[in-house]
């Protein structure tokens, strides 16, 4: 699947408005361009990224819809996934997206910067750094959650005005139960990705959401 056949993305998304559609095009080209100079994603994966990567990512417009001044941190962001791909399709949020891995973070600013998103804010620096509290935090497969959630238990904001409740959204491949046992919190909601996309390249693939206070009692390992 590429963006000359963008259509059989556009199907299974229809709430994204064609200026959303324009941007993410602009987008994929980008990430093509820099993935040339530094590896974001697989050299494999780039000949897929509408499907593999942007079909993934865009899967959190279906269950999330955020008001106006909506905060949300994306952690370990790598080449931008999930966050530059969010805060094209929520224009009315402000995004963080922070990554240790500084000539990642300097092509996500790159890209931000090319695309005009004035909501986004780049950080090379690990999550344990960051002060502020956030409604949302992403993350998609950066770590096993009992790890990933010891760095950022502590950013969630608790609360509602959302159409979820505020906490952690995070994109989970293969078996999660373990890991959830582990912390000792059960997700409030699990939507296999598969609901929302055919294929078998989503078989087995989840979007895990967790309450904010949940995640405070949470048993993690930092």
């Amino acid at each position: 699947m590429t963006f000359q056949n963008v259509d059989t993305i556009k199907q299974h998304f229809p709430d994204l408005t064609d200026e959303t559609w324009s941007r993410l095009t602009e987008w994929a080209a980008l990430m093509r361009d820099w993935n040339a100079k530094i590896n974001l994603v697989s050299r494999k994966d780039i000949e897929r990224l509408e499907e593999k990567h942007l079909a993934h990512c865009l899967v959190v417009t279906r269950v999330l819809k955020l008001m106006g001044g909506a905060r949300v941190i994306d952690v370990g962001t790598g080449g931008g996934l999930p966050g530059l791909v969010m805060a094209i399709c929520y224009p009315q949020a402000h995004f963080t997206l922070v990554d240790s891995v500084g000539k990642k973070i300097m092509v996500v600013e790159d890209i931000a910067k090319q695309l005009g998103l004035e909501n986004v804010e780049v950080r090379n620096c690990r999550a344990e750094a960051i002060k502020r509290e956030f409604d949302f935090i992403t993350g998609r497969a950066v770590k096993e959650l009992p790890q990933f959630c010891g760095w950022i238990k502590k950013l969630g904001r608790r609360g509602k005005k959302h159409s979820l409740e505020n906490g952690l959204v995070y994109w989970k491949g293969g078996e999660y139960a373990d890991e959830v046992a582990k912390l000792k919190i059960k997700p409030r909601h699990v939507w296999p990705i598969s609901d929302f996309l055919p294929g078998e390249e989503f078989e087995g693939k989840y979007l895990l959401h967790f309450l904010a206070q949940d995640l405070q009692n949470a048993k993690t390992i930092t």
